[in-house]
């Protein structure tokens, strides 16, 4: 552990000879090495530790440790191993319950009985065979749920990405077909799978009578790709749709649930017919910050702020309804970072890092990767 580091930490936030230093080095120590030396865009040389004690110091000495204090008790860190449990669990415990239940029905048998009946067992195989799963970012880590599944999911009924080209879906088709032995097989079941929700805007949204995301998105490329492909395109006719997050905020929850809703009954041309919306971990509603409970911290997002980051992004927050970045997209005032990226919904002092050309220099703890550019 970098002994230099925690030094600086101390000296920075004053920790003097009453044993706070001792106690808050055990600390620091421990969940460095658990948790917060994962996060993968830490760049060479410099974890957690050092990264802490930049991050600090750009406050002033007063506001220190409310900054210090937020890290210690607001923070949520979701691991690499906890993100990998996520994924593991989701076809156990999300996809397996609900296809037992149309197997029993099938079956005629009650859901507890379908693998002690040849033909509950037979009707489940061939609804799980039916299934495509496809992932909408990279966060999806399609890569684990394969290894996690490999006994239960072929490789023919898994895409990394939505945007499948016609050669795929007809290969996915064909691999259907000669696997089932029936001539008219087609995916009857649709799960699109990604890491984490905290809006639901990025998934789903109506603007100026316009609906927009990757819900729209993947809707727009089953029908061009059924008109084009026409009896070899694999999907049914009103397939079932599953939108699937590892993990999902309370408010994103909320959201999916009526825009969803309200795309079923305003969509003139829909591919699918049934949807359901599921997630790994569903966060509770507390988790934003608050004025209650948060009135310093939200001061300092207010106080060390560069307008810089709502002018990049001007076309998406003014879609999402909000006149700056203070509490990160969509206003949502999350503490948290994912292993692999913190999300732009966190609060900005969290992920940002600026030049201070229109507000204050903004200096990162966890340094955001960002797809807007």
């Amino acid at each position: 552990m970098n002994t230099l580091g925690l030094r600086l930490i101390a000296d920075i936030m004053g920790w003097g000879d009453d044993g706070t230093a001792t106690q808050e080095y055990a600390w620091l120590r421990l969940m460095s090495s658990v948790k917060y030396d994962g996060y993968s865009d830490f760049r060479a040389g410099s974890r957690f530790i050092e990264n802490l004690a930049t991050w600090l110091k750009q406050f002033e000495q007063q506001d220190r440790v409310t900054a210090y204090e937020f890290v210690r008790h607001r923070l949520v860190y979701v691991s690499a191993a906890e993100t990998q449990r996520a994924i593991e669990a989701f076809v156990p415990e999300t996809v397996t319950p609900h296809l037992r239940r149309l197997a029993a029905q099938a079956a005629g048998v009650a859901p507890h009985e379908v693998w002690g009946s040849a033909e509950g067992a037979a009707a489940f195989k061939r609804i799980l065979r039916r299934c495509l799963f496809i992932g909408l970012s990279d966060g999806s880590r399609i890569d684990i749920l394969r290894r996690a599944n490999a006994t239960k999911l072929t490789t023919e009924q898994i895409a990394p990405m939505m945007n499948i080209g016609n050669e795929k879906w007809e290969d996915l088709g064909k691999e259907l077909r000669e696997s089932e032995g029936d001539v008219n097989a087609r995916f009857e079941h649709v799960y699109l799978i990604d890491d984490f929700t905290a809006s639901g805007t990025t998934f789903v949204r109506e603007v100026d009578g316009k609906w927009k995301g990757k819900l729209t998105k993947f809707n727009s490329l089953v029908e061009d790709a059924r008109s084009s492909m026409k009896e070899k395109f694999p999907l049914s006719e009103g397939y079932a749709l599953h939108i699937h997050h590892y993990l999902s905020t309370h408010k994103a929850r909320q959201a999916l649930d009526e825009r969803v809703e309200s795309a079923k009954l305003k969509w003139t041309s829909r591919s699918f017919g049934d949807i359901s919306i599921t997630q790994g971990v569903l966060l509770p509603e507390t988790l934003p910050l608050d004025l209650v409970r948060d009135k310093d911290m939200l001061a300092i997002c207010d106080k060390y702020y560069d307008d810089w980051l709502y002018q990049r992004l001007k076309k998406h927050c003014d879609e999402a309804g909000q006149t700056d970045m203070k509490l990160g997209y969509a206003n949502c005032a999350l503490p948290i970072v994912l292993e692999h990226n913190t999300p732009n919904n966190s609060i900005p002092l969290l992920w940002a890092e600026t030049d201070g050309k229109h507000g204050h220099r903004m200096v990162p703890l966890f340094r955001r990767r960002d797809r807007h550019g």
